[in-house]
């Protein structure tokens, strides 16, 4: 199914986010962004050149503003974990996928009034609400009377996170390719990075701490290429359930890297959000099968 691309690509996003909490300690997180970006921009044209696509491309906005609302959710989460308990911060960015039924539900109520199918949609969007619930539980955030400011930042990096999603969806439609919609995004990437280090500067480069660098722009091209595939490819609010699973991974590597431990109600909601994936992947094949990514 098109939409396990998604959880692909949550397998190589917490893979990245080991190698980020190494190569933290040794770089600020515009150095990160930066090299993270110049990596893909240097893959990306590697690859291209061998699948024959052009990176030249008739939907230039587009591009940009996917580029624009992906960096500043990026930017904003990075602000967020900065001011925030972690699992806070986590937990509003991956609101995200709260936010993207939310918009498919308004959207179809908007354009089709009476006529939106929403009794066959409100199954499929209990799901996702379940699936973060699940997140909430294994995180458990929590949030001080001083943390408005990052909430509220918080908060804005998933519902940016969001509206980039549906731009490399509405990008899909429109026909262009995966690296092309990732390799532009890489670009925003690099200038927004060079641009950050402008103001903080720069780290010394010291061996072999900055080796990390090349598996964080590595995995990160990869995660950024399946999930294009899957927002290409998948129904929407499946594959943004789905995503949730980045959490089940970056918990398992907690466990198994960090020694960290999950208490009960972790476990709970690591199953809940494994089971709120199976439901809403069944929920989608039922109602409409080998649908194409343009129906949500």
């Amino acid at each position: 199914m098109q939409a396990l691309w998604m959880v692909l690509a949550s397998l190589f996003f917490a893979t990245m986010g080991v190698c980020i909490k190494f190569a933290s300690t040794h770089f600020n997180s515009f150095e990160i962004v930066f090299y993270r970006g110049l990596v893909g921009v240097v893959f990306l044209i590697g690859l291209t050149r061998l699948q024959g696509v052009s990176l030249r491309t008739r939907l230039p906005m587009m591009h940009v503003w996917r580029s624009v609302v992906g960096v500043t959710a990026l930017t904003a989460w990075f602000y967020a974990i900065a001011i925030l308990p972690l699992a806070t911060a986590m937990t509003l960015n991956y609101m995200s996928s709260v936010w993207i039924a939310a918009f498919l539900l308004g959207g179809s109520l908007l354009v089709q009034g009476r006529n939106a199918p929403v009794r066959q949609q409100a199954p499929l969007f209990l799901a996702v609400l379940a699936g973060f619930g699940g997140v909430a539980m294994m995180l458990r955030p929590s949030l001080g009377e001083d943390q408005v400011v990052g909430a509220f930042v918080g908060l804005m990096s998933g519902i940016f996170s969001a509206f980039a999603y549906l731009q490399v969806a509405a990008l899909a439609r429109a026909g262009e390719p995966e690296s092309r919609t990732v390799f532009y995004f890489s670009i925003g990437a690099v200038l927004a990075g060079a641009l950050g280090m402008l103001f903080v500067g720069a780290s010394e480069w010291r061996w072999p701490s900055a080796l990390w660098l090349l598996p964080i722009g590595l995995l990160a091209v990869f995660g950024q290429l399946c999930m294009t595939r899957a927002y290409s490819s998948g129904a929407t609010m499946v594959v943004a359930n789905l995503q949730y699973s980045g959490i089940v991974f970056a918990g398992l590597y907690s466990l198994i890297i960090f020694g960290d431990q999950l208490p009960l109600i972790g476990w709970l909601g690591m199953g809940l959000i494994i089971v709120s994936g199976v439901i809403a992947t069944a929920l989608r094949t039922r109602a409409v099968p080998n649908a194409p990514a343009e129906e949500h």
